[in-house]
C-alpha cells in the first residue's frame, strides 16, 4: 500500500461483504455512512442481473443500508454499457429479468426474437426450455452470444440453484459457441464502473469476499484490493491462488477508518 496513491474511490461487492443471507454484516452501515459523508465516489457491485438499481436500493434500505440507486452497479448495467459501446442501438434476444431488460432498454436497445444482433443471457428464476431452444437457434443463425456473468450456481433457502454460467454451458454445448461474459471476474465490469463514477484505478480500491472473482478482477483492473473473510473465501484458502489481495481483513468494519 505504501507504493500506491491514497484511495479516493471505492468499489465493493454486495453479498458476503455488506450483507449475508439478507442480513447486514456488522460494520456495513458504518462503512456506507462514512462513504456518503466523505463525498468520495463509490459503487456497490453485484454480478446478479435480476434486479434494477431501484430494486436493489429498496432491498438494501429494508436492511438498514442506505445506498442511493446511482451508486449500485450490476452485471446487467455493465452488459448494457458494453453492448451500447460495441453496437449502438442494436437488437437483442434476452433471457433474463427486469434488471437486464430495463438496462438494455435504457441504452436504446430493441428486444426481439427476430434476427437479433445478440443473444443476451442473464439471471432468472424461470429458465425455460423454450427460451433456451430459441437462443440456440438464433446463435446458430449468427447472433452473437453474450452472458452477464459466469456464476454457475446461486443461493436459495433450499440450496444451490443453477445460474447464468450453468445455462450458458448448456447453450454452448448445443451450439459450439462460447459466450462473452461481461461480469466479474472480467475486469471490464470494474473499468466500466470506474468510468461511470469518474474514478481512476490507480487511486481506487475493490473490496470483495471471493478471490476468484472480486480480487482477481480488481487486481486486473489495477486497483488496490481488500479481501474480507465474511463470505466465500476463507483465510486458509488465500495461499492456494497465484495472486494475492493487497490486504486481508476480517470484515468491512476494519476498513471504515480508511475512508
Amino acid at each position: 500500500m505504501a507504493d500506491r496513491k491514497p484511495i479516493e474511490s471505492w468499489l465493493t461487492d454486495m453479498d458476503g461483504v455488506l450483507i449475508h443471507e439478507g442480513v447486514p454484516i456488522p460494520g456495513a452501515d458504518a462503512f456506507i455512512k462514512r462513504l456518503r459523508e466523505s463525498g468520495k465516489p463509490f459503487l456497490v457491485l453485484t454480478n446478479n442481473s435480476i434486479y434494477t438499481q431501484r430494486d436493489l436500493h429498496a432491498r438494501l434500505s429494508r436492511m438498514g443500508l442506505d445506498v442511493p440507486a446511482e451508486h449500485i452497479w450490476t452485471s446487467a448495467l455493465a452488459t448494457a454499457k458494453f453492448l451500447s459501446d460495441q453496437r449502438p442501438n442494436g437488437t437483442a434476444y434476452v433471457i433474463g429479468e427486469a434488471g437486464l431488460t430495463t438496462a438494455l432498454h435504457d441504452v436504446g436497445y430493441v428486444l426481439t426474437d427476430t434476427d437479433p444482433d445478440f443473444v443476451v443471457l442473464g439471471e432468472t428464476r424461470t429458465y425455460s426450455f423454450e427460451a433456451m431452444t430459441k437462443a440456440v437457434r438464433l446463435i446458430n443463425d449468427g447472433a452473437r452470444f453474450i452472458a452477464t456473468n459466469p456464476d454457475e450456481t446461486g443461493p436459495s433457502a433450499e440450496g444451490a440453484l443453477p445460474a447464468t454460467g450453468a445455462v450458458a454451458a448448456l447453450i454452448t454445448k448445443a451450439t459450439g459457441v462460447e459466450p462473452y461474459f461481461v461480469g466479474k471476474p472480467n475486469p471490464l465490469m470494474m473499468r466500466a464502473g470506474l468510468n461511470a463514477i469518474g474514478a481512476h484505478s490507480e487511486n481506487s480500491a475493490m473490496i470483495g469476499d471471493r478471490m476468484d472473482t472480486d480480487i482477481v478482477s480488481g487486481m486486473e483492473a489495477g486497483m488496490t484490493t481488500f479481501l474480507v473473510l465474511t463470505g466465500l473465501t476463507q483465510a486458509t484458502e488465500v495461499e492456494r491462488f497465484p495472486y494475492r489481495p493487497t490486504r486481508v481483513v476480517d470484515s468491512i468494519a476494519d476498513l471504515v477508518d480508511l475512508i
